[in-house]
């Protein structure tokens, strides 16, 4: 962090603006907006300060700039294009501790001017620290379009309202459902439409709503699909759930960078299983989400993938279902599409495959044998979840059944994630091939495997896998799969 992000009221406090050109003028038309007490030091004035000056909006002291005019200085600009001047003047304001701004020189800076976006009292600031200002004022441009103009007047009614808010409901969890509510509600609707008086009338209705539900405490249960590890791949609802969560209880498939995004103050419990190391029995897991919700919490069940996929969300909605939970489900992008979509390799494609089947490789003991014959046959496509252990049993009932031990496969490790690892070859080496695969994985078996080396695009250039490829390809032995792509 080059520079830590604060916001500083400048209202009546002592400003000093070196320059009187263009760029001085709209830097002083910001610090004028944020209430400072604004002298400028210029020969001559650019014409639009001329005019607030005639107004009387700012002091200005015509000549060169003098090192007593620091005195009683809290920040001080300079906006001239005279680089020795530039120099001084930084170089004096830092013997005086006072915060200085040299314009379009991050060298001469000990505080910096974000990108703004004004929705006052909401303010958001964004800052490359100098280094990229395009970039920073694209996504200013973006971030404008995202955020509508009527947040300030909603800030301003809430403003006013929160501490009777704070008065009415007892608890800061109530309190953040109130306004989450309020926010996304009708109240937020009226505040577009310019009805302010309906829009407060609606947050006094909701006040007299939360209260009658404050003797309960029932909670709620989200199941949400993180997708296989990508953040970008996580949903737009999954992204707004976790971030309204009390407690987020996530398995172990679900990346790190997705667990950044839940809210800072929600309880995170892992209760995940992974072979060879601690695990969470599913009834301890079950538990947990009927106890926290009883507590009156909103409890948010993340799982990699989809929670329907092999995720067992349908057994813990069963649960919560009995012990007369609220519930409800947000899918995400499951392994299969989202690990083969990043390895190039189309589930489906008219000449090699007319279906898809998704299957597991984890069954439960004594539980129905997989319709072996039916996966056996040719033109379609499986999708292997947690086949790993198992890929040796896999290779052999397949050929055993029918399947061309030559049928090509691939094992897709840490899919959709930067380290993502496809390796390939065929029917026959699938247990080698598992074996090198780093977790989790996903098997593919099917003739659509081969095209991975004609559409792989993540993390490198298609030449760049096409070249590796027929590398891999050139000293590939008789006994060992060849990795193809290392993302």
């Amino acid at each position: 962090m080059d520079y830590l992000p604060l916001f500083v009221e400048l209202k009546s406090r002592a400003v000093l603006l070196v320059g009187g050109g263009e760029v001085a003028s709209r830097k002083a038309g910001l610090l004028l907006r944020a209430g400072a007490a604004l002298t400028v030091v210029a020969p001559e004035l650019h014409p639009e300060l001329q005019q607030r000056h005639q107004k009387g909006e700012f002091e200005w002291r015509q000549g060169t700039f003098h090192t007593n005019y620091l005195d009683g200085v809290f920040l001080v600009l300079a906006a001239t294009d005279d680089h020795s001047l530039n120099q001084s003047i930084f170089a004096e304001a830092n013997r005086r501790a006072i915060l200085v701004n040299v314009v379009d020189d991050q060298s001469l800076c000990s505080a910096i001017f974000p990108s703004i976006i004004d929705r006052s009292p909401i303010m958001v600031a964004i800052s490359s620290a100098g280094k990229s200002p395009v970039l920073t004022r694209l996504l200013r441009e973006k971030l404008e379009s995202l955020l509508p103009f009527h947040l300030g007047a909603m800030a301003e009614i809430a403003g006013r309202w929160r501490e009777k808010v704070k008065q009415s409901l007892n608890s800061l969890r109530q309190r953040r459902y109130f306004w989450e509510k309020a926010f996304n509600g009708h109240f937020a609707a009226l505040v577009a439409n310019g009805q302010l008086q309906q829009a407060e009338e609606q947050l006094a209705q909701q006040i007299a709503d939360e209260q009658q539900k404050q003797t309960s405490k029932q909670g709620e249960l989200v199941l949400v699909g993180a997708g296989p590890g990508d953040p970008g791949l996580l949903t737009l609802k999954g992204l707004q759930v976790i971030q309204q969560a009390d407690v987020v209880l996530y398995d172990h498939l679900v990346s790190d960078e997705i667990l950044e995004l839940v809210r800072r103050d929600a309880d995170k419990i892992c209760v995940g299983k992974r072979a060879g190391s601690h695990s969470v029995a599913q009834e301890e897991t079950n538990a947990l989400i009927v106890r926290l919700a009883h507590q009156g919490k909103k409890v948010v069940r993340l799982k990699g993938g989809d929670p329907f996929i092999f995720g067992r969300g349908g057994e813990e909605l069963q649960v919560a279902a009995s012990a007369g939970i609220p519930f409800q489900v947000v899918p995400g992008i499951t392994a299969a599409v989202g690990a083969s979509a990043y390895a190039g390799i189309p589930l489906t494609h008219r000449e090699h495959s007319q279906s898809v089947t998704f299957i597991t490789g984890h069954c439960r003991e004594n539980g129905n044998e997989l319709d072996w014959p039916a996966l056996a046959r040719g033109n379609q496509t499986l999708a292997i979840y947690m086949g790993i252990i198992k890929s040796a049993l896999i290779s052999q009932k397949l050929i055993s059944h029918g399947r061309n031990a030559s049928t090509p496969v691939a094992v897709i490790g840490c899919g959709t994630r930067a380290e993502q690892q496809v390796l390939t070859g065929t029917l026959s080496e699938l247990e080698q091939l598992a074996q090198d695969a780093p977790s989790p994985a996903l098997l593919v078996v099917g003739e659509v495997a081969q095209l991975h080396h004609q559409l792989a695009w993540f993390g490198q250039r298609a030449a760049d896998h096409k070249n590796l490829a027929e590398q891999t390809q050139s000293t590939k032995s008789a006994n060992r799969p060849a990795v193809v792509d290392l993302a």
